[in-house]
């Protein structure tokens, strides 16, 4: 199964939801997951807690790109591109009561679902900590460069990943939810 390049106004015209909240609806599935530290690693322990249920590593790289559908509050951060940090700085005030003024998560093509949060990563232009870690040195460099590069690939392995975590059986009632606001509990 393909999917092709997904214009988010096209979605959201069609289904009047914002497009991460489709997501979490063909999805039916929330992770929750509490890390130490923006700076700590993000390991393949990671990927395996939070998806125990059969996912593996590269399908969570491939289900990680819906995040770029966001938007974050970001000044001090170290390990991107010092062109975009200063790009940013001039967006973000340093005060943490000003949280107006927001960047996108995928600063070349944020308004298409294509392979674009990919190359922004190999560039180090990851606007999220634990977006760059993904193309840090570690086990997931090969696969971030192969979806920079392959946007065919990219569409055909997420269109499989979403299929198979489709599949999966939410947690519901008193045990778990589906958000109706995916920022929040609900």
């Amino acid at each position: 199964m393909a999917l092709k390049s997904l214009h988010l106004s096209n979605v959201n015209i069609s289904f009047k939801r914002p497009l991460l909240c489709l997501f979490v609806f063909v999805v039916v599935l929330v992770v929750n997951f509490k890390m130490g530290s923006a700076d700590d690693q993000l390991s393949t322990d990671f990927y395996n807690s939070t998806c125990s249920k059969a996912l593996s590593t590269i399908k969570a790289v491939e289900l990680i790109q819906q995040e770029k559908l966001g938007v974050n509050r970001i000044y001090n951060e170290t390990n991107i591109d010092s062109s975009l940090a200063t790009s940013l700085k001039t967006n973000c005030s340093s005060s943490t009561d000003d949280d107006d003024k927001l960047s996108s998560l995928d600063n070349t093509s944020h308004v298409i679902f294509d392979n674009g949060y990919y190359k922004n990563l190999v560039e180090k232009k990851g606007l999220l900590h634990s977006d760059q870690q993904l193309f840090s040195g570690g086990s997931t460099d090969s696969l971030v460069t192969t979806y920079s590069e392959d946007a065919d690939q990219f569409y055909n392995d997420f269109a499989n990943a979403m299929i198979k975590m489709g599949q999966l059986s939410p947690l519901t009632g008193t045990n778990g939810q589906i958000r109706t606001n995916c920022r929040k509990p609900n």
